[in-house]
Order: C-alpha cells, then sequence, then structure tokens
C-alpha cells in the first residue's frame, strides 16, 4: 500500500517553540485517518506544519516517501496536497461557480459531489449557509482529485445532518479514487464512523494509535480519560515554555555569580529587576505567605 503521508518525530509550534512534539503519523493510499483530541491538543498546529502554513521545529514531513519542506502552495500544486481549513477559505463575494473553478478545480465535478449546489452556481457564497460554504470549500478540494487532503474540523458549527454529509463525501472519494485523508475532528463518535485508523493526540503527544473499530470498543474510555473537557491551550503552553527557559537562564546566571562572587570576594549580581518577572513572582509569594502567617 503507497505512503501518501509520514511524518517522523515532527516538532511544530509557533515562534520556534513547540506545541507538539515527537507526532509520527502515516497515512496511506485509500484511507481515511482521524486526529482526535480536546481544544488546544495542537491538532490544528499539526495539520497547519503538514500543510506547510507552519515551518516545523524538527523532524520531517514526507509527502508521497519525498521530505518536503516547500510551502503551502507548491505543496498543492507539485504534492497533490487538498486542504480544507476550519475557516473554509471561500470568497464570499464571489459566486459558487467561481469559487468552485479556483485552483483548476473541475465544476461537473464538484456537481457530481454535492448534486446540492448546483441551484447556488450564481449565488454569492457569502449570502450561503455555513454548511453550503462548507461544501464549496470540501468540493473545490476534491475536485481537483488531490492525493491527500487535509481536512480541519469539517464540523464545526454544522448540524449533524450535514456532518454525515460532508464526511460521506470524504469516504466515498478515498474509495472511488484512492485518495488519503486525514482529518481533525472533536467529535470522536461521528469521526470514527467514516474512519480507519485514529491517532489520539493529548498534551501536544500521541497518546493512542488505533483502528477506528478499536477506537468505537474503547470510546467510552477514550472520550473520559482524554477528550473531556479541555486540554493545555497552544497560549497556555508557549507562555509556560517561557517561564521555564527564563528559569534555566536564571539559574545559569547565578550559578556564574557565586562564582564571581568567591573569585573576587565581592557580591556580584547582573540580575535586572524589570527582566525578572520569575523571580519577582517568586518574592511576591513569599511575601503573601509572610502575611498570611503574621495573621
Amino acid at each position: 500500500m503507497k505512503s501518501l503521508l509520514e511524518t517522523r518525530n515532527l516538532k511544530a509550534g509557533y515562534y520556534g517553540r513547540a506545541v507538539v512534539n515527537r507526532i509520527n503519523i502515516h497515512v496511506n493510499e485509500g484511507e481515511v485517518v482521524c486526529l482526535l483530541g480536546p481544544n488546544g491538543a495542537g491538532k490544528t498546529t499539526t495539520l497547519l506544519t503538514i500543510a506547510g502554513e507552519l515551518d516545523a521545529v524538527d523532524g520531517l514531513v514526507m509527502l508521497n516517501n519525498v521530505p518536503t519542506w516547500e510551502p503551502a502552495y507548491l505543496r498543492v500544486q507539485r504534492r497533490g496536497l487538498g486542504i480544507v481549513t476550519e475557516r473554509r477559505l471561500i470568497f464570499t463575494k464571489m459566486t459558487t461557480r467561481d469559487n468552485l473553478r479556483l485552483g483548476n478545480a473541475s465544476v461537473d465535478l464538484a456537481l457530481e459531489l454535492f448534486p446540492e449546489l448546483n441551484p447556488l452556481l450564481d449565488v454569492r457564497c457569502g449570502l450561503l449557509s455555513g454548511g453550503e460554504q462548507q461544501m464549496v470549500a470540501l468540493a473545490r478540494a476534491l475536485s481537483r482529485r488531490p492525493s491527500l487532503l487535509l481536512a480541519d474540523e469539517l464540523s464545526l458549527g454544522l448540524a449533524p445532518k450535514i456532518v454525515d454529509r460532508l464526511l460521506g463525501a470524504v469516504r466515498d472519494s478515498v474509495d472511488k479514487n484512492g485518495t488519503g485523508a486525514l482529518i481533525v475532528e472533536q467529535h470522536a463518535s461521528k469521526a470514527l464512523q467514516y474512519a480507519d485508523r485514529v491517532y489520539l493526540l493529548a498534551r501536544g503527544q500521541i497518546a493512542l494509535h488505533l483502528t477506528a473499530e478499536e477506537a468505537m470498543n474503547r470510546l467510552d474510555e477514550i472520550e473520559q480519560m482524554y477528550l473531556q473537557g479541555t486540554s493545555e491551550t497552544e497560549e497556555d503552553h508557549i507562555e509556560r515554555k517561557r517561564r521555564k527557559d527564563k528559569r534555566k537562564q536564571w539559574r545559569r546566571l547565578r550559578v556564574r555569580e557565586r562564582s564571581m562572587t568567591r573569585l573576587t570576594g565581592t557580591i556580584t549580581s547582573t540580575r535586572k529587576a524589570d527582566e525578572d518577572d520569575y523571580y519577582f513572582e517568586r518574592e511576591q509569594i513569599r511575601r503573601d505567605r509572610a502575611q498570611r502567617a503574621r495573621k
């Protein structure tokens, strides 16, 4: 079975700070693979890095067994990538027909996938419902016959009937054309009905890798352990990583200061109060404890 996507120890994030670590995912020809996880687990970050919208901090993204560092538009043009983001990426002032024609997509093939769009071809996309807009975005991506489809939160804010229609179209396209699909979803029970395999992402790492059948049998356990509530957000992760790096920086600085004090016999300090939020916070905690003790 031909490999369409493989990530090797992928590390990705923002401003050089990793949000997800050691991500190893593979998608083969004719497979629908689902990436599950709570809010803030890093699902969208992983997908955007695979798509080329974000640069990887470390690790490899391989498309058709070839490592790639190209930006997103070249991955779409040269590697046969189809992308549907949670923002839908449609032009609201253009008609449905014009939106479907973008990127050398086939209008006829799009209408085969979604006949519901036929009476809406001359309607501006800004006047369509959320479900119809998502149909336009997905139809445009699939009508280009991509080798690999990346879809982020197809079900976001949509009725269950529309979600079934969208996921069913992905499943049909994969079965008929041999396309591979990696879909990011929060609604596990719905996504698993159409998937072959599932990766569960928790706190920036792959926690489980199961077949869809195994995941359905363990759905209650998975939802209770991983999918209830929210995980640490990407912003929280970045701030926690910044503070951790700051603490390391100051520990190294204090070692140098003590060494200089022993050598010179004078107290040496190069700390700056306006830069040292960590020690300021520690001092504030100490003062609060002392005040409570006095009471």
